[in-house]
């Protein structure tokens, strides 16, 4: 009785056995990343790591594993492997990442980059926009701002890792170029970044903007420029200068000077106020009041500035000297004279107004003169010229006719010429038909042997149809003269022409 049971609790116990497999599979073997998320791998079993080592570049040893399981479904054994799922590394829209490997053989002393892959340190390549699969045992990821440089800005690169004097390489003094240094030594560089978006690893080079449009510089107020003039007199001096530097003499210029603030101060400012110092000491207060001193002044400044910064690589676009303030002790006494002087022209330029207007009212009554003599002059011409057309016109209408008439004349003279010659063509025409005729009439005359005969055969062709038969008595033997035939069965006349 036991032995129908044993199949069925065999059965059960593999459809049993099989289900736990199936749930023990699904729920402890399965790893199923989701969207964004990424599965760290956790080896148990295998060759135990070195001890600086946090991470297992392969399979063979235990723990934290290099490469990540990304979406999907995977099944592993749980008792070799364990698993961790995070997200992966999502960079927004404007910035980049920059890696950091922290396994790896460790960098020489004094380097932050990593020379290859098996090195710990900085990754030199950089992350760009988007979601990237990166371990977070194996790397640290920075995130940075690109790096926007706009329209009339340029950037300055610096090297931050390279060669240099604490690594043995000395430095190059033959160099003219100051600051400057080669692509593969710290430094600032030469070459420097166009307008535009840039992604540039910070840990291996910096970038200044720098902006080369055009700048201006106001000295006025307290940062007005005061000097002595040759009489001793306190003059002072405002205006503007407006200046610009150059893309290639950016990277030097920065580096030596500093920022355009540091730029005006250091360059624009002396030589403004260097000039005005010493050539103002060579005029008096009264040439930088009045008279074209002030705009001898400011060309000279102008020349002057372009000349000393144009070594420094900044060009000067404009000088202009709005205000010269002179000292309040001479400035009324100067401003009345030259008030004066100012009514003296004034007066001058109004009788020399006067004087234009009657040499202007001279012209124009002498321009009206003119006019009136040219009207009558062509008038006059005009007369001439419509005399001279009408004479023409009935020239050519008189010549018209007479051609015309000519025209008649021929046309006749050729219309009766061919009536001569038809008139002449039909006179021969009947000539030759009254030849013909004639002919004609002499061969019948001959035919008939006389006129008389061949009148009395005309005669009786005309009346023999209409004659049957004719009863006669004469004593000639005929009817009213002419011979009778008695029985005649068709014309007698027959055969005669």
């Amino acid at each position: 009785m036991n032995k129908p049971i044993l199949p069925g609790v065999l059965a059960l116990s593999a459809v049993v056995l099989a289900l736990f497999a199936f749930w023990l599979v699904w729920y402890d073997c399965r790893i199923e990343p989701g969207n964004g998320e990424i599965a760290i791998l956790i080896k148990k079993t295998g060759k135990t790591l070195p001890g600086d080592e946090i991470v297992a570049i392969s399979s063979e040893y235990k723990g934290i594993q290099l490469d990540v399981l990304g979406e999907g479904r995977y099944f592993r054994n749980p008792y070799v492997w364990d698993w961790e799922i995070v997200p992966v590394t999502d960079i927004p829209a404007g910035k980049f990442g920059v890696l950091v490997r922290k396994f790896g053989k460790n960098l020489p002393e004094g380097q932050i980059i990593a020379p290859d892959d098996s090195t710990k340190g900085i990754v030199r390549d950089v992350l760009g926009t988007g979601k990237h699969r990166i371990n977070p045992y194996a790397y640290d990821v920075k995130i940075c701002d690109d790096i926007v440089i706009m329209p009339g800005n340029i950037g300055v690169v610096a090297n931050l890792s390279g060669k240099d004097i604490f690594s043995g390489a000395a430095n190059d003094l033959a160099d003219a170029k100051g600051f400057l240094t080669a692509p593969d030594r710290k430094g600032v560089q030469e070459r420097v970044l166009k307008e535009g978006t840039h992604r540039i690893n910070p840990y291996i080079q910096s970038v200044a903007i720098v902006n080369i449009q055009s700048q201006r510089y106001e000295f006025s107020g307290k940062d007005s420029i005061g000097f002595i003039t040759l009489d001793g007199f306190q003059i002072s001096l405002e205006g503007t200068v407006e200046f610009n530097i150059s893309a290639d003499s950016a990277p030097c210029l920065t580096q030596e000077v500093g920022n355009m603030e540091d730029i005006m101060k250091k360059l624009i400012l002396p030589s403004v106020s260097g000039f005005a110092r010493i050539e103002g000491s060579k005029k008096s207060a009264t040439e930088f009041i009045v008279g074209e001193s002030r705009q001898i002044f400011q060309n000279q400044l102008e020349e002057f500035l372009r000349k000393n910064c144009r070594n420094w690589g900044i060009s000067i676009n404009s000088v202009l000297i709005r205000d010269i303030i002179p000292p309040q002790e001479i400035a009324s006494i100067i401003r009345n004279r030259e008030l004066a002087q100012q009514e003296a022209k004034k007066f001058h330029q109004q009788i020399e107004q006067a004087k234009s207007a009657t040499k202007l009212e001279r012209q124009r009554m002498l321009a009206l003169q003119s006019k009136s003599k040219v009207q009558a002059e062509t008038e006059k011409i005009t007369s001439e010229i419509a005399a001279q057309q009408a004479q023409l016109e009935k020239l050519i209408a008189a010549k018209t006719e007479l051609d015309a008439a000519k025209f008649q004349y021929q046309t006749a003279e050729a219309e009766a010429k061919a009536m001569l010659v038809l008139a002449e063509a039909d006179r021969n025409v009947i000539a030759a038909r009254n030849q013909s005729e004639v002919e004609v009439l002499k061969r019948n005359i001959l035919a008939f042997g006389s006129g008389a005969a061949y009148v009395r055969g005309k005669f009786y062709g005309k009346i023999a149809p209409n004659i049957e038969t004719i009863m006669t008595n004469g004593v000639s033997g005929g009817t009213f003269g002419l011979p009778f035939a008695p029985a005649v069965s068709k014309p007698w006349t027959e055969g005669v022409k």
